[in-house]
């Protein structure tokens, strides 16, 4: 369906005969086959760029529930490549072209719907839109794995086992439709439409029922929907969960030294001596007085950074 499109009017740049865009593609879009056969170098080595990150390759977070416990936002999908990796499997739930009018014609782009999971209690849902279809599964991929979120198991009966289905009752929804899930006997299976099958399934649950209203042919919603209700089974306070919670520091608290911009500044006759734990380097700073100018680093300072002001007498 995708590549019967490509030869329309409406996909090229330019402006050509009946305003449709039949021009010699000097516009902003050249066809979907450029730009993205290339790919980004896998074997890159992961430099992070927040706290969480750095704190994540130092190994001062030993697995995602430490994260997950203090309610910390990672941003960079390589925290759960650094701690799932290989255990991770994504599949394409659906790719599906929009449009939007222009007065060149149409602009199509491509919506890709991506779930990710380890099959063991943890499961992402990520939605891109892109001019390439590559592109769009590639960013759905990323937004799939900074979205995963941890999975409650539990017992439809007695304790025995491990924990086999879903811990209560829980509903999801998204625009029109609504989907529950109950809790099923040992053996039963997951009892559901494909789409939440493929989610209840990477996120390691075995047996389920479910009940769905509304219009689930709307895929998207269905598989949003589905996630909305998985993501409450942490929201859920059951008897066992009642007794009094012991706070501890979070990560950030215990490493705030590594964290800081500065360990020290020493202050040396004319030079102030500035170290960076997280850039491993030694930074010497003449002394200046407010309001001199700085040409030593870029941008320029109208007065000495906060750090190199220690010292100044």
């Amino acid at each position: 369906m995708a590549d019967d499109a490509g030869g329309r009017g409406g996909f090229r740049g330019g402006f050509g005969a009946g305003g449709r865009g039949r021009g010699r593609g000097r516009g902003r879009g050249r066809g979907r086959g450029r730009g993205a056969r290339g790919g980004k170098s896998e074997d890159k080595e992961w430099v992070p760029v927040t706290k969480l990150g750095r704190l994540v390759k130092d190994m001062k977070i030993k697995s995602l529930e430490e994260i997950y416990l203090y309610s910390l936002p990672i941003k960079e999908s390589e925290i759960i490549d650094f701690f799932l990796g290989s255990a991770l499997k994504d599949e394409v739930l659906k790719i599906m072209p929009v449009q939007k009018q222009t007065r060149a014609g149409q602009r199509t782009r491509f919506k890709a719907f991506v779930a990710i999971g380890d099959y063991n209690g943890h499961v992402g849902l990520g939605v891109k839109c892109s001019k390439e279809v590559a592109t769009a599964i590639r960013g759905a991929i990323i937004l799939a794995k900074l979205s995963i979120i941890p999975v409650r198991r539990g017992y439809w009966g007695n304790k025995i086992g491990k924990p086999h289905t879903v811990p209560c009752k829980v509903t999801g929804r998204c625009g029109s439709v609504l989907v529950r899930l109950i809790p099923a006997p040992r053996g039963t299976g997951i009892v559901s439409a494909p789409v939440p099958k493929k989610l209840l399934m990477m996120a390691g649950i075995d047996d389920c029922y479910t009940s769905a209203r509304g219009c689930t042919a709307t895929l998207g919603n269905f598989a949003k929907a589905t996630f909305d209700a998985i993501s409450k089974t942490y929201s859920y306070l059951t008897p066992d969960l009642w007794k009094e919670t012991v706070f501890t520091k979070s990560p950030y608290q215990v490493n705030y030294l590594l964290l800081s911009r500065k360990l020290f500044t020493l202050s040396v006759n004319s030079l102030y001596i500035s170290f960076f734990p997280f850039r491993n380097s030694l930074i010497i700073w003449p002394k200046l007085t407010p309001g001199s100018l700085y040409r030593g680093a870029r941008p320029l300072f109208r007065q000495p950074p906060k750090f190199c002001m220690t010292g100044l007498k």
